[in-house]
């Protein structure tokens, strides 16, 4: 999840892995893979840093496969 600030001031939350595209037409337009649009404060610069710092947070796949993660189990 990511935070943007709405034109009015209001700070959003947003689920990274759900953002289609990000535009610069010349204000910042976020798309969802729902088909919503929010225009936001940040430049799309600002929202490409964001998303990548959120993504560096998650453990990498590997990761999981090598623990185990999601592996079922039989009994």
């Amino acid at each position: 999840m990511i935070s943007v600030t709405k034109f009015n001031g209001e700070v959003m939350v947003v689920n990274a892995e759900l953002i289609e595209t990000v535009e610069k037409t010349p204000d910042t337009i976020v798309s969802l893979i729902t088909g919503k649009k929010y225009m936001v404060k940040e430049t799309v610069e600002e929202i490409i840093a964001k998303v990548m710092e959120y993504r560096q947070q998650l453990p990498p796949f590997w990761h999981k496969v090598a623990t185990g993660l999601g592996e079922e189990t039989e009994e």
